[in-house]
């Protein structure tokens, strides 16, 4: 732990180092501690740490329940550096006039990068093909050795058509995909620009030759992704998952790989993160795992720090914040 700044200003507490300038700019403004540990302060320190503070600057892997916010009860702003906010209690922190702040937008494209990386590594068994090499498993050119399935001229079924949903299908333009969507609400524009296709959940997964999930966690969509959805996807269909862990249950994931009800998945979130060393799906040789990295390119995580700094500098100056998440209680007097 370290103490940043004169004890006049605002008081953040701030869950993890930034990369770039951000705990500088912070600084300038604010009274600033950081929990600069690589793993997430525990419960008792974040507890601790945020009691008195007036604004957060946290991360998805930290829990603000309302047990916590009923402490801290000189905070202002939660500001969390990530897209998503299933970590935060919503309906507590506007029920104290908490308000809360995300980042959405600056990572849309790299994350869209990453998951059509996903998506062709496990459709050409990439990590398979680089295991055998070093194993010394390369024993000659087969004709059989470690085929996959091709992506050009496929189907790909996105689950959430948001806008990381979108750039995954922009990009499947280049590789003559037909893309199927679903999701709450069509967007026929986008239908036209992309010739995309609507349809449900269930003629999605029957269709489709890749699934690419891009939803938000929900009550609706924790566990979407069960024994009934794996079944009813082809047995040469890929998933890739780059959205949240827990909207798959991980217990059916396992078993729809080992016995190929499903050809092969890739995902880089895991329903319990870090995920075990010692966790069954990491047996599987068809299953590519990545430690919840889609969005880790220097651009864009120093702008999603500069953008979660922005938020809790607006908001602590009585600003309106660029992304706020409730923004009903800024009209709380």
């Amino acid at each position: 732990m370290r103490f940043l700044g004169k004890q006049s200003k605002p008081r953040v507490y701030v869950t993890r180092a930034l990369p770039g300038d951000a705990i500088e700019r912070l600084q300038r403004e604010c009274d600033v501690r950081v929990w600069d540990e690589d793993a997430p302060p525990s419960r008792e320190t974040l507890l601790e740490e945020t009691r008195n503070a007036e604004g957060l600057l946290c991360l998805l892997t930290d829990n603000v329940d309302a047990g916590l916010l009923e402490a801290a009860v000189h905070l202002r702003v939660i500001s969390t550096m990530a897209v998503g906010y299933d970590h935060i209690d919503i309906d507590a922190a506007t029920a104290r006039g908490v308000l809360v702040t995300h980042t959405p937008g600056v990572l849309t494209e790299t994350t869209a990068d990453f998951a059509f990386a996903l998506l062709l590594a496990a459709a050409r068994r990439l990590p398979e093909g680089d295991r055998a090499v070093r194993e010394g498993r390369w024993t000659a050119w087969q004709p059989t050795f470690l085929v996959g399935q091709d992506v050009y001229g496929a189907t790909l079924g996105i689950v959430g058509l948001g806008a990381i949903g979108a750039a995954v299908a922009k990009r499947a333009r280049g590789f003559a995909m037909r893309v199927l969507y679903c999701g709450p609400a069509r967007n026929e524009p986008l239908e036209e620009e992309l010739g995309l296709e609507y349809t449900n959940f269930e003629g999605l997964l029957a269709r489709a030759d890749f699934v690419s999930v891009h939803a938000r966690l929900t009550p609706e969509t924790r566990h979407l992704f069960n024994e009934d959805a794996f079944r009813r996807m082809k047995p040469t269909a890929v998933f890739v998952n780059t959205a949240r862990g827990a909207i798959v249950d991980e217990g059916a994931l396992l078993r729809a790989l080992e016995n190929r009800v499903i050809a092969a998945a890739a995902i880089d979130v895991t329903e319990t993160e870090p995920l075990a060393k010692t966790d069954m799906l990491l047996r599987l040789p068809n299953l590519l795992v990545t430690p919840h990295i889609a969005s880790a390119s220097v651009a864009t995580r120093t702008r999603m720090a500069g953008l979660a700094v922005d938020n809790v500098l607006d908001a602590l100056a009585g600003r309106r914040p660029g992304h706020p998440v409730n923004p009903q209680v800024l009209n709380v007097k």
